[in-house]
């Protein structure tokens, strides 16, 4: 059985990952907002060409997911198992339906030829060919996140099923359920930049 200060130190663990995960994504975002103040216009036209309704359609299933996280780790404190493991599925569910659509959207761009130094995006403006560079690749890795997400929660579910996560021990939940809320919080920002950038 882990003792407190092994839980507290897998998630003191955890945390400092994060840190990490944010300082990546806050670079990208600093590139954005340089680029943004070069090219606004340029960034407007861009932003027009992706479709909102994906957009507002993949935070509502991420806030989704990160709710039914969030339920599963309270149910496995009140030892309610068969509660903790709906609450993973769910979120599971959630995350591949993102995927599916992003998949679906990508494939839309590319089907148009809007991708990275594309000859349509080469023969544009500059800043357009830039803003779908940075957004292939910001949501790209975004899109690795999630599914790295979902190899943690996945993990979590098959030790709660076997009870290796349980009410005294679910250090492993609780920090997949953080990494879970910060891939959700990244997408709260990369959605305006992209999908609302007016």
């Amino acid at each position: 059985m882990s003792s407190p200060s092994d839980e507290s130190g897998k998630k003191l663990g955890m945390w400092l990952f994060l840190y990490t995960e944010i300082i990546l994504f806050g670079g990208l975002f600093v590139l954005y907002a340089v680029y943004f103040a070069r090219y606004t216009s340029d960034f407007i036209e861009g932003g027009k060409e992706l479709n909102r309704l994906f957009g507002v359609a993949n935070t509502i299933i991420l806030l989704i997911s990160s709710f039914s996280v969030a339920a599963s780790i309270t149910a496995i404190q009140k030892k309610e198992k068969k509660r903790a493991m709906a609450g993973i599925v769910a979120a599971l569910l959630c995350g591949l339906v993102f995927l599916v659509n992003k998949f679906f959207e990508w494939s839309h761009k590319i089907d148009l030829g809007i991708f990275p130094n594309s000859e349509k995006l080469l023969d544009g403006p500059p800043g357009q060919n830039i803003f779908f560079g940075l957004y292939f690749v910001i949501t790209g890795l975004h899109g690795i996140h999630i599914i790295l997400g979902m190899t943690l929660l996945f993990i979590s579910l098959v030790y709660v099923q076997r009870n290796r996560t349980n009410h005294e021990r679910f250090a492993l939940l609780e920090n997949s359920g953080l990494y879970w809320h910060l891939v959700d919080l990244i997408w709260i920002f990369i959605f305006p930049l992209f999908y609302l950038v007016i």
